[in-house]
């Protein structure tokens, strides 16, 4: 199986905001084989660890009292120093959300909105080193933002985290840029403002891994998901967009069949 490493500037983690952990977490489970470890330390609010295989793959936490805050998948980007990053990202035109704060020996976090106002958390690892696992059924695959200022966002990443580009597309029906670092692709940034409606900010959102597109589709439905975008073939795989019981949204992606 393939191992994840914690490389900084690169996406590290995922956890997902639930307005009922308890209804969404036997849907994961069931999904993607992953078993719920809820933390039993009442410093840690109840937070989820989904673990396959015994290794960490994605978190879940409950809606913030006062909040609106609530199913949705976040990313986090690794840092080697969260302090540092949020000063960038001030100094690159991005928004601080929350200042930077101790997670017991667990690491350090901020969250933080690029100038397109996509939110991201900053993550700097103590004992927690994100998911250990990436590329086949039940892990992260790929990390993409949609974005409604496309040429705001590349040069901001590109100042925070030291982002290079590789270009897939420059017209006004397919523009798309993929994240560089360390020489390898970690990302993507897509240019959605001609189909993400103004009232859906730009947001970041993650593949999955799944053997067969098709059954995995089959299973979110029979589990009390919904399908938001139907397959399609791509060069990646079969993709589709899907969300859980209570709306959080995803997408799927091949990693076991041809296409």
């Amino acid at each position: 199986m393939p191992a994840k490493d914690y490389v900084v500037d690169t996406p590290c983690w995922i956890d997902l905001t639930s307005s009922d952990p308890s209804r969404v977490i036997p849907f994961y489970e069931s999904l993607f084989g992953w078993r719920a470890d809820v933390s039993d330390d009442p410093a840690y609010g109840g937070y989820t660890t989904f673990v396959r295989d015994g290794v960490s793959i994605a978190g879940l936490g409950g809606q913030m009292p006062g909040t609106s805050i609530a199913d949705v998948w976040n990313t986090y980007i690794a840092s080697a120093d969260v302090d540092a990053t949020v000063v960038k990202v001030e100094s690159a035109g991005g928004t601080v959300l929350s200042p930077a704060m101790t997670i017991g020996d667990q690491g350090k976090m901020s969250l933080v909105a690029d100038p397109g106002g996509a939110v991201a958390g900053i993550w700097e690892a103590g004992r927690h080193r994100g998911y250990g696992l990436w590329g086949e059924h039940g892990t992260p695959v790929w990390h993409e933002q949609l974005t409604h200022d496309y040429t705001a966002v590349l040069p901001f990443y590109e100042s925070v985290f030291g982002w290079t580009y590789g270009v897939l597309g420059d017209t006004d029906e397919f523009r798309y840029a993929q994240a560089i670092a360390g020489g390898d692709m970690v990302a993507g940034i897509m240019d959605a403002h001609a189909f993400l409606p103004e009232s859906t900010p730009s947001h970041w959102r993650v593949y999955f891994g799944v053997d067969d597109t098709d059954a995995a589709m089959a299973s979110v439905l029979e589990l009390g998901g919904t399908v938001v975008d139907d397959p399609e073939d791509s060069p990646f795989g079969r993709i589709a967009g899907v969300a859980d019981p209570l709306g959080a949204r995803f997408q799927i992606a091949s990693v076991g069949q041809s296409t």
